[in-house]
Order: structure tokens, then sequence, then C-alpha cells
């Protein structure tokens, strides 16, 4: 777990992540995989320390957040098939969150493996969308990380790799699903129309 002291520090980085993969995640797509990389890599390493030492966690989530960016960098296609199991694997908790329940794992494995399918399939697109949708709820948890909502700053220093995209980082709050779906829409658009040189 990360310390208390360097949740601001990683909502800013929640927030510089998730606008570049919001509205250049295409065209940036290795550096944005690079961000996401050290994130998820960093997570996993705190949350295997069991020190309490400031400065050990620091160095774990360092030396984390290098390996894991270098390894999403290096599986490059591999990542885009990660983009679609995210989109997939995100859709059915969305699904069944309407319902106020947990997806079983079944479908969240079919989702995924259909996401990753699809991703393949159509890259330019999967990359596109998933960026757009998977940036713009970076750009939300970072917001209300910095503006002191609880469930967003818990995601965004996490010790629990797992809960770095709560679904519901502030509970009561509708017009963060309307947000979201904006933010991503127009995200989308821009990446769709700006050119640049093919990734």
């Amino acid at each position: 777990m990360l310390p208390t002291a360097y949740a601001t520090p990683t909502a800013v980085l929640f927030l510089i992540g998730g606008a570049l993969a919001c509205f250049a995640g295409y065209r940036l797509f290795r550096w944005v995989l690079g961000i996401n990389g050290f994130i998820v890599g960093a997570l996993v390493a705190t949350s295997v320390m069991s020190a309490s030492n400031t400065w050990t966690l620091a160095v774990a989530a360092i030396v984390g957040g290098v390996v894991g960016a270098v390894l999403m960098i290096a599986a490059y296609f591999v990542g885009v098939a990660i983009v679609g199991a995210g989109v997939g694997a995100m859709a059915v908790h969305l699904g069944w969150s309407l319902v106020h329940a947990e997806p079983p794992f079944w479908a969240v494995m079919l989702a995924a493996i259909l996401g990753a399918l699809g991703a393949l399939a159509i890259t330019r697109y999967m990359i596109i969308v998933g960026t757009a949708f998977g940036g713009a709820w970076m750009l939300i948890i970072g917001w209300f990380a910095l503006t002191g909502d609880r469930a967003a700053a818990k995601a965004a220093s996490a010790g629990n790799a797992w809960i770095v995209y709560p679904l519901d980082p502030a509970p009561g709050v509708w017009w963060m699903w309307i947000a979201w779906f904006a933010l991503g829409v127009v995200g989308a658009v821009v990446q769709l129309f700006t050119k640049g040189k093919k990734r």
C-alpha cells in the first residue's frame, strides 16, 4: 500500500495519465501502456510489501512501476488485447453493478476473451475507445481523489491492485456517470479526428 503522503502525487499521476489516454491514447499508445504499466506495477509491488517503512515502499513502488512499464511496452500487441479484455470486463461489471451484484467469473472471462479478440480484429478503434473511456475513468478518479473523495483517494493510493478502478468512487453522485460517458465520447472523437503517425 502506498503511504498516505503519496496519495496526492498518485492522484496527479492519474490525472495526467488519464488525460493522455483519453485524448491521445492511439497516437501515444506506447506511452499510455507505459504509464498504466507503471501504475499497475507499483501497486502490485507495494501490495506484496509488508514493510511499514516509507522509503522501502517508495523504492518498491518505483522498481515495480519500472518493471511494469517495461513489460507493458514490450508486450505491445498483448497490450492491445489487454485493452480489449479490459473494456469487455468493465462492460460486464458495469452491467451487473446496475443490479447491485457482482458478475460471475465466467461472464467476466467470456467478456474479456471476446473483448481481446475484438481488439485484435479492429485494433485502431479498440485502442481509441478503450483508451478514451479508460482515460476518462482515470481522470475522474484522480479528480475525486484530489478533491477529497475517500473511495477515489483509496483507489488512487490502493494497497489492493485490483481496486484501482472502483466502479463507484462517489456513491450518490449521479452526474459522475454522465461525465464519464461524455468525457469518453469526446476523447474518442478527438482521437478519431486527430491525425498522427500510425503506430
